[in-house]
């Protein structure tokens, strides 16, 4: 009888790598959603910007979807596509939402 755990690979992320997939995926969102004039295209609030943007475009996309649909005229498999596409935007939303919430919170908690 063979180990089952030893056929599991291990992947090894350095912070480097983190950070380099973070910036490919950011650069590569640019056409979603453009920064505000002077503003760093780099930095977090720009990044933060783009995917609410990005969760906001996908939930008119659905809605969009869900009316032809209702007129007769588009495809279920579109509407389910872009009703997934637009929840989980939604439910990613909401998780950063928390974190963000929850970092404030313990920043307010620490002692001065």
């Amino acid at each position: 009888m063979t180990d089952a755990t030893a056929s599991f690979p291990t992947i090894t992320v350095t912070p480097q790598a983190a950070t380099d997939a973070y910036r490919a995926t950011d650069l590569g969102a640019g056409a979603l959603g453009s920064a505000t004039a002077g503003s760093d295209p780099t930095s977090f609030g720009s990044t933060l910007q783009r995917a609410m943007e990005s969760a906001v475009d996908l939930g008119h996309t659905a809605d969009d979807q869900a009316m032809k649909a209702i007129a007769g005229g588009g495809n279920i498999t579109d509407v389910v596509t872009a009703v997934s596409k637009a929840n989980l935007a939604l439910q990613s939303t909401v998780a950063i939402r928390d974190r963000m919430v929850q970092a404030y919170q313990d920043i307010i908690k620490m002692p001065i």
